[in-house]
Protein backbone atom coordinates (compact mmCIF):
# COMPACT_ATOMS: atom_id res chain seq x y z
CA UNK A 1 0.00 0.00 0.00
CA UNK A 2 2.65 2.19 0.73
CA UNK A 3 4.57 2.02 -2.21
CA UNK A 4 1.54 2.31 -4.09
CA UNK A 5 0.85 6.02 -2.08
CA UNK A 6 4.70 6.79 -2.97
CA UNK A 7 4.03 6.14 -5.99
CA UNK A 8 0.60 8.00 -6.56
CA UNK A 9 2.49 11.37 -5.05
CA UNK A 10 5.55 10.93 -7.34
CA UNK A 11 3.09 10.59 -10.31
CA UNK A 12 1.23 13.45 -9.26
CA UNK A 13 4.05 15.84 -8.52
CA UNK A 14 5.43 15.11 -11.98
CA UNK A 15 2.14 16.19 -13.31
CA UNK A 16 2.51 19.58 -12.10
CA UNK A 17 5.99 20.22 -13.40
CA UNK A 18 5.13 18.72 -16.90
CA UNK A 19 4.69 22.06 -19.14
CA UNK A 20 0.65 21.60 -20.02
CA UNK A 21 1.29 24.37 -22.34
CA UNK A 22 -1.53 26.69 -20.32
CA UNK A 23 -1.10 29.35 -18.68
CA UNK A 24 -3.21 31.46 -16.88
CA UNK A 25 -2.95 35.56 -16.01
CA UNK A 26 -4.76 38.39 -14.40
CA UNK A 27 -5.75 41.82 -15.61
CA UNK A 28 -7.29 44.07 -13.04
CA UNK A 29 -9.11 47.04 -14.85
CA UNK A 30 -9.70 50.35 -13.83
CA UNK A 31 -10.65 53.67 -16.08
CA UNK A 32 -11.73 57.30 -15.80
CA UNK A 33 -10.61 57.79 -12.42
CA UNK A 34 -10.47 61.47 -11.56
CA UNK A 35 -10.13 61.38 -7.61
CA UNK A 36 -6.87 59.96 -6.16
CA UNK A 37 -9.10 59.52 -2.94
CA UNK A 38 -12.60 57.70 -1.96
CA UNK A 39 -16.09 59.17 -2.31
CA UNK A 40 -19.53 59.19 -0.66
CA UNK A 41 -17.51 60.31 2.96
CA UNK A 42 -15.29 57.52 2.04
CA UNK A 43 -17.60 54.44 1.39
CA UNK A 44 -16.52 53.76 -1.92
CA UNK A 45 -13.72 53.95 -4.51
CA UNK A 46 -10.32 55.65 -4.14
CA UNK A 47 -7.11 54.52 -5.37
CA UNK A 48 -5.74 52.99 -2.23
CA UNK A 49 -8.23 50.10 -2.16
CA UNK A 50 -7.60 49.41 -6.16
CA UNK A 51 -3.87 49.10 -4.57
CA UNK A 52 -4.94 46.32 -2.03
CA UNK A 53 -7.31 44.49 -4.80
CA UNK A 54 -4.74 44.59 -7.05
CA UNK A 55 -1.43 43.66 -4.51
CA UNK A 56 -3.90 40.56 -3.47
CA UNK A 57 -4.41 39.30 -6.47
CA UNK A 58 -0.75 39.84 -7.92
CA UNK A 59 -0.14 37.77 -4.28
CA UNK A 60 -2.08 34.86 -5.45
CA UNK A 61 -0.57 34.70 -9.27
CA UNK A 62 2.80 36.59 -10.25
CA UNK A 63 1.28 36.71 -13.49
CA UNK A 64 -1.20 40.06 -12.83
CA UNK A 65 -1.14 43.55 -14.52
CA UNK A 66 -3.11 46.67 -13.47
CA UNK A 67 -4.05 48.43 -16.52
CA UNK A 68 -5.89 52.00 -16.81
CA UNK A 69 -8.21 52.98 -19.75
CA UNK A 70 -7.70 56.20 -19.52
CA UNK A 71 -8.97 59.79 -18.07
CA UNK A 72 -7.33 60.52 -14.90
CA UNK A 73 -5.53 63.65 -15.29
CA UNK A 74 -7.92 65.73 -15.58
CA UNK A 75 -10.26 67.27 -13.98
CA UNK A 76 -10.33 67.47 -10.31
CA UNK A 77 -10.63 69.79 -7.97
CA UNK A 78 -6.59 69.48 -7.16
CA UNK A 79 -5.81 69.42 -10.46
CA UNK A 80 -7.34 73.37 -10.82
CA UNK A 81 -5.45 74.56 -8.30
CA UNK A 82 -1.66 76.13 -7.86
CA UNK A 83 1.54 75.52 -5.95
CA UNK A 84 3.80 77.78 -4.08
CA UNK A 85 5.28 78.58 -7.23
CA UNK A 86 1.84 79.98 -8.99
CA UNK A 87 1.77 76.83 -11.55
CA UNK A 88 -1.21 74.27 -11.34
CA UNK A 89 -1.39 71.01 -9.92
CA UNK A 90 -2.81 70.00 -13.13
CA UNK A 91 -2.51 66.15 -12.57
CA UNK A 92 0.52 66.05 -10.31
CA UNK A 93 -1.29 64.74 -7.86
CA UNK A 94 -2.55 61.47 -9.64
CA UNK A 95 1.03 60.73 -11.26
CA UNK A 96 2.24 60.76 -7.97
CA UNK A 97 -0.61 58.26 -6.74
CA UNK A 98 -0.35 55.93 -9.72
CA UNK A 99 3.48 55.50 -9.84
CA UNK A 100 2.68 54.30 -6.04
CA UNK A 101 0.21 52.14 -6.93
CA UNK A 102 2.91 51.08 -9.43
CA UNK A 103 0.57 50.34 -12.56
CA UNK A 104 1.62 48.20 -15.86
CA UNK A 105 -0.12 49.67 -18.37
CA UNK A 106 -1.87 53.29 -19.37
CA UNK A 107 -4.05 54.28 -22.26
CA UNK A 108 -4.13 57.69 -22.99
CA UNK A 109 -7.75 58.72 -22.72
CA UNK A 110 -9.26 62.19 -24.24
CA UNK A 111 -9.10 64.54 -20.81
CA UNK A 112 -5.44 63.64 -20.56
CA UNK A 113 -4.98 66.45 -22.94
CA UNK A 114 -6.99 69.12 -21.32
CA UNK A 115 -3.57 70.78 -20.39
CA UNK A 116 -1.48 72.99 -22.66
CA UNK A 117 1.51 70.81 -23.99
CA UNK A 118 4.15 72.57 -21.63
CA UNK A 119 2.47 70.87 -18.57
CA UNK A 120 1.03 67.51 -20.24
CA UNK A 121 4.83 66.59 -20.63
CA UNK A 122 5.56 67.60 -16.91
CA UNK A 123 3.08 64.94 -16.29
CA UNK A 124 4.95 62.68 -18.98
CA UNK A 125 8.05 63.21 -17.20
CA UNK A 126 7.30 62.62 -14.05
CA UNK A 127 5.41 59.05 -14.33
CA UNK A 128 7.45 56.06 -13.94
CA UNK A 129 4.27 53.28 -15.03
CA UNK A 130 4.55 52.18 -18.79
CA UNK A 131 2.18 54.04 -21.21
CA UNK A 132 0.71 52.85 -24.53
CA UNK A 133 -0.28 55.17 -27.23
CA UNK A 134 -1.50 53.26 -30.90
CA UNK A 135 -3.04 56.39 -32.62
CA UNK A 136 -2.25 59.28 -30.85
CA UNK A 137 0.90 61.16 -31.86
CA UNK A 138 2.73 64.29 -30.66
CA UNK A 139 2.75 67.23 -33.08
CA UNK A 140 5.75 69.32 -32.53
CA UNK A 141 7.15 71.92 -35.09
CA UNK A 142 4.90 70.94 -37.67
CA UNK A 143 6.46 67.25 -37.35
CA UNK A 144 4.55 63.99 -35.72
CA UNK A 145 6.15 62.21 -33.63
CA UNK A 146 5.76 59.54 -30.64
CA UNK A 147 4.80 60.71 -27.39
CA UNK A 148 8.08 60.11 -25.12
CA UNK A 149 8.59 60.08 -21.68
CA UNK A 150 12.03 62.66 -21.12
CA UNK A 151 14.02 61.58 -17.77
CA UNK A 152 17.93 62.80 -16.90
CA UNK A 153 17.67 64.33 -20.58
CA UNK A 154 17.24 60.79 -22.19
CA UNK A 155 13.57 60.90 -24.43
CA UNK A 156 11.88 57.27 -24.51
CA UNK A 157 9.38 56.70 -27.04
CA UNK A 158 5.68 55.93 -25.74
CA UNK A 159 5.19 52.95 -27.97
CA UNK A 160 1.76 51.78 -30.32
CA UNK A 161 2.29 48.67 -28.71
CA UNK A 162 3.59 47.26 -25.74
CA UNK A 163 3.89 43.05 -24.95
CA UNK A 164 4.54 41.50 -21.68
CA UNK A 165 6.34 37.87 -20.97
CA UNK A 166 4.68 35.71 -18.69
CA UNK A 167 5.83 32.25 -17.06
CA UNK A 168 4.27 29.85 -15.03
CA UNK A 169 5.25 27.42 -12.68
CA UNK A 170 5.28 24.63 -15.20
CA UNK A 171 7.70 26.24 -17.24
CA UNK A 172 4.64 27.68 -19.80
CA UNK A 173 5.86 30.35 -20.96
CA UNK A 174 3.61 33.11 -22.77
CA UNK A 175 3.56 36.62 -24.75
CA UNK A 176 0.77 38.68 -23.94
CA UNK A 177 1.10 41.89 -26.63
CA UNK A 178 -1.38 44.89 -25.73
CA UNK A 179 -2.72 47.85 -28.57
CA UNK A 180 -4.43 50.55 -27.48
CA UNK A 181 -6.98 53.40 -29.16
CA UNK A 182 -7.94 56.83 -28.23
CA UNK A 183 -10.78 58.75 -28.53
CA UNK A 184 -10.53 62.95 -29.17
CA UNK A 185 -13.57 64.52 -29.31
CA UNK A 186 -11.75 67.99 -28.91
CA UNK A 187 -9.22 68.49 -31.34
CA UNK A 188 -5.97 69.55 -29.78
CA UNK A 189 -2.76 71.45 -31.23
CA UNK A 190 -0.07 69.06 -30.06
CA UNK A 191 -2.33 66.28 -30.76
CA UNK A 192 -2.39 64.33 -34.16
CA UNK A 193 -5.38 61.14 -33.07
CA UNK A 194 -4.33 59.28 -36.40
CA UNK A 195 -7.10 57.01 -38.30
CA UNK A 196 -7.90 55.14 -34.67
CA UNK A 197 -9.74 52.39 -36.04
CA UNK A 198 -7.11 51.40 -38.45
CA UNK A 199 -4.15 52.14 -36.40
CA UNK A 200 -5.23 49.58 -34.47
CA UNK A 201 -6.32 47.08 -36.70
CA UNK A 202 -2.77 47.55 -38.34
CA UNK A 203 -0.95 47.23 -34.18
CA UNK A 204 -2.99 44.23 -33.63
CA UNK A 205 -2.22 42.69 -36.96
CA UNK A 206 1.70 43.71 -36.36
CA UNK A 207 1.31 41.94 -32.97
CA UNK A 208 -0.17 38.86 -33.98
CA UNK A 209 2.78 37.72 -35.88
CA UNK A 210 5.07 37.99 -32.50
CA UNK A 211 2.86 36.92 -29.63
CA UNK A 212 0.46 34.50 -28.41
CA UNK A 213 -2.69 36.34 -27.17
CA UNK A 214 -3.08 40.33 -28.13
CA UNK A 215 -5.79 42.48 -25.65
CA UNK A 216 -6.96 45.54 -26.47
CA UNK A 217 -6.93 49.27 -23.98
CA UNK A 218 -9.12 51.26 -25.59
CA UNK A 219 -10.68 54.69 -24.62
CA UNK A 220 -13.26 55.06 -27.25
CA UNK A 221 -17.38 55.15 -27.08
CA UNK A 222 -19.06 52.03 -26.82
CA UNK A 223 -19.97 52.10 -30.59
CA UNK A 224 -16.50 52.30 -31.68
CA UNK A 225 -15.15 49.80 -29.44
CA UNK A 226 -17.69 47.18 -31.32
CA UNK A 227 -16.56 48.36 -34.88
CA UNK A 228 -12.84 47.46 -33.95
CA UNK A 229 -14.17 44.24 -32.18
CA UNK A 230 -15.71 43.22 -35.17
CA UNK A 231 -12.64 44.31 -37.40
CA UNK A 232 -10.52 42.18 -35.22
CA UNK A 233 -12.19 38.58 -34.63
CA UNK A 234 -8.73 36.72 -32.98
CA UNK A 235 -8.91 39.40 -29.71
CA UNK A 236 -10.64 38.09 -27.00
CA UNK A 237 -11.07 40.83 -24.56
CA UNK A 238 -11.06 45.03 -25.20
CA UNK A 239 -10.66 46.87 -21.60
CA UNK A 240 -12.17 50.01 -22.52
CA UNK A 241 -13.43 53.23 -21.12
CA UNK A 242 -14.59 56.61 -21.63
CA UNK A 243 -18.12 55.65 -20.18
CA UNK A 244 -18.57 55.83 -16.72
CA UNK A 245 -21.06 52.88 -15.93
CA UNK A 246 -19.62 49.30 -15.80
CA UNK A 247 -20.51 46.87 -18.93
CA UNK A 248 -19.63 43.78 -20.08
CA UNK A 249 -20.88 43.85 -23.70
CA UNK A 250 -20.30 40.45 -25.92
CA UNK A 251 -19.11 41.12 -29.88
CA UNK A 252 -18.62 38.07 -31.45
CA UNK A 253 -16.64 35.78 -29.52
CA UNK A 254 -15.07 38.99 -27.28
CA UNK A 255 -16.03 41.08 -24.42
CA UNK A 256 -15.81 44.76 -23.89
CA UNK A 257 -15.49 45.25 -20.66
CA UNK A 258 -16.01 48.73 -18.42
CA UNK A 259 -15.73 49.45 -14.94
CA UNK A 260 -17.73 52.28 -13.08
CA UNK A 261 -16.36 55.35 -12.98
CA UNK A 262 -13.74 56.77 -9.89
CA UNK A 263 -13.14 53.14 -9.21
CA UNK A 264 -16.11 52.73 -7.05
CA UNK A 265 -15.71 49.31 -9.31
CA UNK A 266 -12.81 47.33 -10.67
CA UNK A 267 -13.44 44.57 -13.18
CA UNK A 268 -10.75 41.19 -12.63
CA UNK A 269 -10.18 39.16 -15.47
CA UNK A 270 -8.55 36.04 -15.54
CA UNK A 271 -7.61 34.84 -18.84
CA UNK A 272 -6.00 31.20 -19.47
CA UNK A 273 -4.67 30.29 -22.48
CA UNK A 274 -3.60 27.24 -24.02
CA UNK A 275 -0.35 27.20 -26.85
CA UNK A 276 -1.55 23.93 -28.38
CA UNK A 277 -5.05 24.66 -28.95
CA UNK A 278 -4.73 28.73 -29.42
CA UNK A 279 -7.81 29.11 -27.19
CA UNK A 280 -8.52 31.81 -24.62
CA UNK A 281 -10.75 31.40 -21.79
CA UNK A 282 -12.04 34.55 -19.97
CA UNK A 283 -13.70 34.59 -16.59
CA UNK A 284 -14.89 38.25 -15.31
CA UNK A 285 -15.51 39.67 -12.07
CA UNK A 286 -16.70 43.01 -11.22
CA UNK A 287 -15.83 44.24 -7.83
CA UNK A 288 -16.79 47.02 -5.88
CA UNK A 289 -14.65 48.60 -4.22
CA UNK A 290 -16.56 49.55 -0.92
CA UNK A 291 -16.15 49.56 2.96
CA UNK A 292 -15.48 45.60 3.29
CA UNK A 293 -12.00 46.48 0.74
CA UNK A 294 -9.39 48.19 3.29
CA UNK A 295 -7.47 50.55 1.92
CA UNK A 296 -3.18 50.12 1.20
CA UNK A 297 -1.78 51.65 3.96
CA UNK A 298 1.35 53.47 1.46
CA UNK A 299 -1.21 54.54 -0.85
CA UNK A 300 -3.61 56.18 1.89
CA UNK A 301 -1.33 58.36 3.06
CA UNK A 302 -0.07 59.65 0.14
CA UNK A 303 -3.61 60.65 -0.21
CA UNK A 304 -3.71 62.08 2.28
CA UNK A 305 -1.50 64.36 2.50
CA UNK A 306 -2.87 65.60 -1.23
CA UNK A 307 -5.90 66.77 0.39
CA UNK A 308 -4.29 68.13 3.77
CA UNK A 309 -2.69 70.72 0.81
CA UNK A 310 -6.41 70.53 -0.79
CA UNK A 311 -8.09 72.71 1.66
CA UNK A 312 -4.31 74.62 2.56
CA UNK A 313 -5.15 76.02 -1.09
CA UNK A 314 -8.67 76.08 -1.11
CA UNK A 315 -8.50 78.54 1.94
CA UNK A 316 -6.06 80.65 -0.11
CA UNK A 317 -9.35 81.05 -2.67
CA UNK A 318 -12.72 80.90 -0.45
CA UNK A 319 -12.05 82.65 3.04
CA UNK A 320 -13.88 79.72 4.53
CA UNK A 321 -14.58 76.54 1.87
CA UNK A 322 -16.09 74.59 4.59
CA UNK A 323 -18.58 77.22 5.82
CA UNK A 324 -22.68 75.67 5.33
CA UNK A 325 -23.78 77.37 2.57
CA UNK A 326 -26.80 75.26 2.09
CA UNK A 327 -29.23 72.64 3.96
CA UNK A 328 -31.13 69.82 1.87
CA UNK A 329 -33.00 67.03 3.21
CA UNK A 330 -33.38 65.20 -0.22
CA UNK A 331 -29.59 64.17 -1.55
CA UNK A 332 -28.31 66.28 -4.51
CA UNK A 333 -27.88 63.71 -7.21
CA UNK A 334 -24.58 64.25 -9.31
CA UNK A 335 -24.00 60.40 -9.67
CA UNK A 336 -22.56 59.93 -13.67
CA UNK A 337 -25.05 58.28 -15.16
CA UNK A 338 -28.71 59.96 -13.90
CA UNK A 339 -26.26 63.28 -14.88
CA UNK A 340 -25.95 62.07 -17.87
CA UNK A 341 -29.26 60.74 -18.48
CA UNK A 342 -32.44 62.49 -17.00
CA UNK A 343 -33.16 65.69 -15.04
CA UNK A 344 -31.77 65.37 -12.36
CA UNK A 345 -31.92 67.71 -8.72
CA UNK A 346 -28.33 69.23 -8.85
CA UNK A 347 -28.55 69.69 -12.62
CA UNK A 348 -31.85 71.97 -11.83
CA UNK A 349 -30.31 73.86 -9.28
CA UNK A 350 -27.26 74.78 -11.34
CA UNK A 351 -29.10 75.89 -14.25
CA UNK A 352 -31.47 77.72 -12.34
CA UNK A 353 -28.80 79.51 -10.58
CA UNK A 354 -27.39 80.62 -13.99
CA UNK A 355 -30.98 82.03 -14.99
CA UNK A 356 -31.10 83.97 -11.73
CA UNK A 357 -27.78 84.85 -12.01
CA UNK A 358 -28.78 88.26 -14.20
CA UNK A 359 -30.42 89.51 -11.79
CA UNK A 360 -33.60 91.23 -13.09
CA UNK A 361 -32.84 90.45 -16.62
CA UNK A 362 -35.54 88.97 -18.86
CA UNK A 363 -34.06 85.06 -18.61
CA UNK A 364 -36.58 82.48 -20.89
CA UNK A 365 -34.53 79.25 -20.06
CA UNK A 366 -31.05 77.76 -19.15
CA UNK A 367 -29.07 74.83 -19.41
CA UNK A 368 -25.40 73.39 -19.00
CA UNK A 369 -23.88 70.20 -20.39
CA UNK A 370 -24.12 66.95 -17.95
CA UNK A 371 -20.14 66.32 -18.50
CA UNK A 372 -19.63 69.42 -17.14
CA UNK A 373 -20.88 67.94 -13.44
CA UNK A 374 -18.08 65.55 -12.35
CA UNK A 375 -18.42 64.70 -8.84
CA UNK A 376 -19.96 61.42 -9.70
CA UNK A 377 -21.28 61.53 -6.16
CA UNK A 378 -24.39 62.94 -4.04
CA UNK A 379 -24.63 65.83 -2.15
CA UNK A 380 -25.70 65.31 1.40
CA UNK A 381 -27.19 67.24 4.38
CA UNK A 382 -24.52 70.42 4.56
CA UNK A 383 -23.61 72.12 1.61
CA UNK A 384 -20.31 73.72 1.36
CA UNK A 385 -18.39 75.75 -0.69
CA UNK A 386 -15.84 72.77 -1.63
CA UNK A 387 -18.62 70.64 -2.67
CA UNK A 388 -19.59 73.16 -5.56
CA UNK A 389 -15.87 73.25 -6.79
CA UNK A 390 -15.91 69.37 -6.82
CA UNK A 391 -19.50 69.70 -8.45
CA UNK A 392 -17.70 72.09 -10.94
CA UNK A 393 -13.83 71.81 -11.28
CA UNK A 394 -13.59 72.75 -14.97
CA UNK A 395 -15.45 76.25 -13.97
CA UNK A 396 -15.59 78.46 -16.64
CA UNK A 397 -18.40 81.35 -17.05
CA UNK A 398 -21.50 81.70 -18.09
CA UNK A 399 -23.51 83.57 -21.01
CA UNK A 400 -26.46 85.40 -21.89
CA UNK A 401 -27.34 84.77 -25.54
CA UNK A 402 -30.21 86.00 -27.85
CA UNK A 403 -31.34 82.53 -29.99
CA UNK A 404 -34.06 81.45 -32.30
CA UNK A 405 -36.46 79.45 -31.30
CA UNK A 406 -35.55 77.00 -34.33
CA UNK A 407 -31.54 76.61 -33.01
CA UNK A 408 -32.97 76.04 -29.65
CA UNK A 409 -35.21 73.45 -30.39
CA UNK A 410 -32.43 71.91 -32.32
CA UNK A 411 -30.24 72.31 -29.30
CA UNK A 412 -32.46 70.62 -26.69
CA UNK A 413 -33.48 67.69 -29.58
CA UNK A 414 -29.23 66.89 -30.27
CA UNK A 415 -28.96 66.96 -26.36
CA UNK A 416 -31.75 64.57 -25.23
CA UNK A 417 -30.33 62.09 -28.05
CA UNK A 418 -27.14 62.29 -26.67
CA UNK A 419 -28.51 60.63 -23.08
CA UNK A 420 -25.72 58.72 -21.66
CA UNK A 421 -22.87 61.33 -22.54
CA UNK A 422 -21.71 64.70 -21.69
CA UNK A 423 -24.10 66.52 -24.15
CA UNK A 424 -26.81 65.85 -22.33
CA UNK A 425 -28.13 69.44 -21.07
CA UNK A 426 -29.25 69.90 -17.53
CA UNK A 427 -32.06 72.69 -17.82
CA UNK A 428 -34.33 75.28 -16.27
CA UNK A 429 -37.83 76.30 -17.47
CA UNK A 430 -37.73 73.79 -19.88
CA UNK A 431 -39.53 70.78 -20.28
CA UNK A 432 -40.28 67.71 -22.88
CA UNK A 433 -43.60 66.34 -23.85
CA UNK A 434 -42.86 62.79 -24.58
CA UNK A 435 -46.60 62.75 -25.86
CA UNK A 436 -46.13 65.37 -27.90
CA UNK A 437 -42.18 64.64 -28.61
CA UNK A 438 -42.55 68.87 -28.57
CA UNK A 439 -40.34 70.86 -26.28
CA UNK A 440 -41.68 73.73 -24.09
CA UNK A 441 -40.42 76.71 -22.87
CA UNK A 442 -42.38 77.98 -19.08
CA UNK A 443 -45.24 75.40 -20.37
CA UNK A 444 -45.70 77.02 -24.02
CA UNK A 445 -44.39 75.63 -27.42
CA UNK A 446 -41.01 76.41 -28.59
CA UNK A 447 -42.13 78.81 -31.19
CA UNK A 448 -39.27 78.49 -34.04
CA UNK A 449 -39.92 82.54 -35.02
CA UNK A 450 -39.11 83.61 -31.69
CA UNK A 451 -35.81 85.49 -30.24
CA UNK A 452 -35.46 83.89 -26.41
CA UNK A 453 -33.18 84.94 -24.30
CA UNK A 454 -31.13 81.99 -22.45
CA UNK A 455 -28.46 81.36 -20.35
CA UNK A 456 -25.73 78.86 -21.19
CA UNK A 457 -21.70 77.85 -19.95
CA UNK A 458 -18.83 79.64 -22.46
CA UNK A 459 -17.95 75.83 -22.68
CA UNK A 460 -21.14 75.30 -24.78
CA UNK A 461 -20.36 78.42 -27.47
CA UNK A 462 -17.09 76.80 -28.53
CA UNK A 463 -19.29 73.87 -30.36
CA UNK A 464 -17.56 70.91 -28.62
CA UNK A 465 -20.57 68.74 -27.17
CA UNK A 466 -23.32 70.58 -29.52
CA UNK A 467 -21.40 71.09 -32.73
CA UNK A 468 -23.94 73.67 -34.28
CA UNK A 469 -24.43 75.69 -31.00
CA UNK A 470 -21.34 77.89 -31.07
CA UNK A 471 -20.13 81.55 -31.47
CA UNK A 472 -21.58 82.69 -35.34
CA UNK A 473 -23.74 80.07 -35.86
CA UNK A 474 -27.34 80.89 -37.85
CA UNK A 475 -29.62 81.44 -35.21
CA UNK A 476 -27.53 82.79 -32.37
CA UNK A 477 -28.50 86.23 -32.57
CA UNK A 478 -26.46 87.63 -29.63
CA UNK A 479 -24.14 86.51 -27.16
CA UNK A 480 -24.15 89.02 -24.75
CA UNK A 481 -19.98 90.27 -23.44
CA UNK A 482 -19.38 89.61 -19.31
CA UNK A 483 -16.78 91.87 -17.84
CA UNK A 484 -14.15 90.00 -15.88
CA UNK A 485 -15.37 91.18 -12.56
CA UNK A 486 -19.04 90.29 -13.11
CA UNK A 487 -20.33 87.00 -10.81
CA UNK A 488 -20.93 85.01 -14.56
CA UNK A 489 -17.22 84.71 -15.21
CA UNK A 490 -17.37 81.35 -12.35
CA UNK A 491 -20.17 79.47 -12.87
CA UNK A 492 -19.47 77.88 -9.36
CA UNK A 493 -19.75 81.07 -7.68
CA UNK A 494 -22.94 81.56 -9.53
CA UNK A 495 -23.99 78.43 -7.93
CA UNK A 496 -22.86 79.54 -4.09
CA UNK A 497 -24.38 82.45 -4.04
CA UNK A 498 -27.59 81.32 -5.11
CA UNK A 499 -27.83 78.29 -2.85
CA UNK A 500 -26.77 81.10 0.15
CA UNK A 501 -29.92 82.89 -0.74
CA UNK A 502 -32.20 79.64 -1.18
CA UNK A 503 -30.19 79.10 2.59
CA UNK A 504 -31.15 82.44 3.92
CA UNK A 505 -34.54 82.58 2.38
CA UNK A 506 -35.53 79.07 3.98
CA UNK A 507 -34.52 80.61 7.81
CA UNK A 508 -36.36 83.77 7.32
Amino acid sequence: MKKIIFFLIFIILFACKSNDEKLTFIVVQVNDVYEIGAMQNGKVGGLARVATIYNQFKKENPNTLLVHGGDFLSPSLIGTLKDENGQRFAGRQMIEVMNAVEFDLVAFGNHEFDFKYKDFQKRLNESTFQWIATNVQLVLNDTITPFFVEKNNLKTSIPRTVTFNFKDTDGTELKVGFFSATILPNPKEYVDDGDLFQDAINAQKALETSVDITLGLTHLALRQDKLIAKSLPNVPLFFGGHEHTNMLVPVGNALISKADANAKTVYVHTITFDKKTKKTTVTSELISLDETVSEDKKIAKIVQRWNVLLDEKLKEIVKDPYEVIYTTAIPLNGLDKPTRSTQTNLGSIIATAMAQAFGDAKIDAAFVNGGSIRIDDELHETINGVDIFRVLPFGGGINKIDITGDLLERTLQYGRLRTGTGAYLQHHNINYDDVTKKWKIGGKLINKNKIYTVVVTDYLLLGRDIPFLKTGAKGLVKVYENKPEDLASDVRKVVIQYLKRLEVASEN
